[in-house]
C-alpha cells in the first residue's frame, strides 16, 4: 500500500499484531497500521445522538443503530477495532466529538487539545487514536517545534503570573501542564494522520526511549462531527 506520509518519525505497519509489537526506536515515535476502510462511517455519525459537545458512544449504542449494509460494515469495522485494542489490555473509548473545550483567550498561550502538545503518563505507554471520519489530528516532527516554556518572552511572562518560590517554578508548569506544549518553528510541516489509519504514538512517560509524538487536535469543520477511537 502506498502512503502518502513520509517522515522519519512514522513506520508503517500491516497489521494490529505489527502495530502493538512493534517498538519506537531512534527518531520513530509514531506507528500508523494502515488502512483503506470500506463502509460508511458517515452514517454512524449521523444516526448516533449527540449529547454534549464530546459525546462517548457504547458498543450497545452501536449494536443498536439501524444501518444501511455499508454503514453495517463500518460498524463491524470499529467494534472489531475496540475489541482488538480492549483484549490488548488497553482502554479504548468511542468519540463522536463536535469540538473540543477552548482555554481562555486571555490565558499566555492555550493549553486546549487544539495546540501542539505532547501526552504524559505516569506509567510506560502509549496513544492510540484512529479517525475514522471528519478531520483527523495532525502531528508534527520534534525537529520542527520548540517546548513554549523555553520559549523566553513566553517564561518571562509565565514568571510574572507565577506567585511561589524560585525553586518551585518548574512544579508550577508541570501542575498547570504548560511544560507539555510546544510552538511549529517557521515553516514547519505538520503531518495529517489521515482517516481511518489506526496510529500509535508515543507519551512523555517513564522507560520512553523515545522523544514524546508532538500532536493536536484537528479544528472541526461547521456540521460535520468527528468519529474518533482513542485510547
Amino acid at each position: 500500500m502506498n502512503f502518502p506520509y513520509v517522515s522519519k518519525q512514522i513506520q508503517c505497519v500491516t497489521s494490529f499484531n505489527e502495530l502493538v509489537s512493534t517498538q519506537f526506536n531512534g527518531n520513530v515515535n509514531a506507528i500508523c497500521w494502515t488502512r483503506e476502510l470500506k463502509g460508511d462511517f458517515a452514517e454512524i455519525t449521523k444516526k448516533v445522538q449527540l449529547k454534549e459537545n464530546i459525546t462517548v458512544v457504547s458498543c450497545n449504542e452501536l449494536i443498536e443503530l439501524k444501518l444501511t449494509e455499508q454503514g453495517n460494515l463500518a460498524r463491524e469495522i470499529l467494534l472489531n477495532d475496540y475489541k482488538l485494542l480492549k483484549d490488548y489490555g488497553a482502554s479504548p473509548t468511542i468519540n463522536l466529538i463536535k469540538c473540543y473545550e477552548k482555554d481562555d483567550a486571555n490565558s499566555i498561550f492555550s493549553t486546549d487539545v487544539y495546540s501542539f502538545h505532547v501526552d504524559s503518563s505516569p506509567v510506560p505507554t502509549a496513544t492510540f487514536l484512529c479517525t475514522y471520519y471528519g478531520e483527523p489530528s495532525d502531528i508534527l516532527p520534534n525537529s520542527e517545534a520548540i517546548q513554549k516554556v523555553l520559549i523566553p518572552e513566553i517564561r518571562d511572562e509565565l514568571k510574572k503570573n507565577y506567585r511561589g518560590a524560585d525553586e518551585d517554578f518548574e512544579l508550577y508548569l508541570r501542575e498547570n501542564f504548560f511544560d507539555l506544549h510546544y510552538q511549529p518553528i517557521h515553516n514547519a510541516q505538520p503531518i495529517s494522520l489521515g482517516n481511518c489509519h489506526l496510529w500509535k504514538i508515543s507519551v512523555d512517560c517513564p522507560e520512553s526511549k523515545v522523544l514524546p509524538c508532538v500532536h493536536r487536535a484537528p479544528k472541526e469543520k461547521n456540521g460535520q462531527n468527528r468519529l474518533l477511537l482513542i485510547c
